[in-house]
């Protein structure tokens, strides 16, 4: 029998801990690679060994250290967001039957996570506002001193000058589409998004079986202290693969009118592949990861009622 839970809020110490340690981690597997492939190249430029050297290895010290720094705090923001909208939209509710996750509602799954994109949106669009709109202004203002300045030298006359209040204008123009249009447009595409995983995800679990959920009681909330790997890899590459025969059937179409049949064919069989063995491989890193650092550093605390 499915008992439906709600994640009514995520515990921001543990949550952010256990993110930001994960992506450290990735993000060192990641610089191995990249050293690993500097050293080849060293081969084949001798010359440049030393620097390409110097270069994977800082890389080495350096990416996860920043990745983990940004990873706290964007992953704390995320969670704090999280918990303020959920008396609000309401919290993912998934579907449990035992430890496996099968079935996830599909609108209060797409709802809360556009939101929580919806706000991040706002946020960065404020940011990206408070540096153009001075820039934009101080320009305004600089355009036409120099106008003058060039006028004067070269004997325009004063009417043909630019006066720069276009500039002041599409600076303001362009903070209002950040602040308001980018937070909506980012809430439309991240619910329809997230409601095809969710309704993807119910209609292959039955099929492939879903996330496993090891919990234990951590004082008020449940830890999440184990992610079978197999289980949570083939359930979300299984809804990568879908998304991946969308894009592959899109591909192949524009192609077919293109007049290229051959490479939209290739290009739907590398969708469905790259979308399923990629995902499969992540999400499997990922959660050894996880499985290694839970017992360590403490798992996941979420609110479940």
């Amino acid at each position: 029998m499915v008992d439906i839970k709600e994640i009514k809020s995520i515990e921001l110490v543990p949550f952010t801990l256990m993110t930001s340690s994960i992506s450290a981690i990735v993000a060192l597997i990641y610089a191995i690679l990249l050293l690993i492939a500097l050293a080849v190249a060293s081969v084949f430029v001798p010359t440049a060994g030393l620097a390409l050297a110097s270069l994977g290895l800082s890389l080495i010290v350096l990416y996860p250290i920043i990745t983990f720094f940004v990873y706290v705090m964007t992953s704390f923001v995320t969670a704090l967001i999280y918990n303020m909208l959920v008396s609000r939209l309401g919290g993912i509710k998934l579907g449990l039957e035992g430890d496996e996750v099968k079935n996830v509602p599909v609108v209060p799954f797409a709802l809360i996570l556009a939101g929580v994109m919806a706000v991040w949106a706002f946020i960065i669009g404020l940011v990206l506002a408070a540096i153009i709109v001075p820039f934009t202004t101080a320009l305004s203002t600089l355009i036409p001193i120099v106008a003058n300045i060039t006028a004067n030298a070269t004997n325009i006359t004063p009417a043909s000058l630019p006066t720069g209040s276009a500039v002041g204008t599409g600076g303001v123009l362009l903070a209002i589409l950040l602040i308001i249009g980018l937070p909506i447009f980012v809430f439309v595409a991240g619910f329809i998004g997230h409601a095809l995983a969710a309704i993807f995800y119910n209609f292959i679990i039955p099929k492939v079986g879903g996330i496993r959920l090891m919990f234990a009681p951590a004082g008020t909330a449940q830890e999440i202290t184990s992610i079978p790997v197999v289980a949570a890899a083939l359930a979300l590459a299984s809804v990568a693969l879908i998304f991946g025969i969308i894009q592959g059937i899109i591909g192949l179409i524009n192609g077919i009118i293109a007049g290229s049949a051959g490479m939209a064919i290739g290009s739907l069989i590398s969708n469905i592949i790259l979308n399923f063995v990629g995902v499969f491989i992540m999400v499997a890193i990922i959660t050894l990861i996880y499985n290694y650092l839970a017992p360590r550093i403490g798992g996941i605390q979420l609110g479940l009622k």
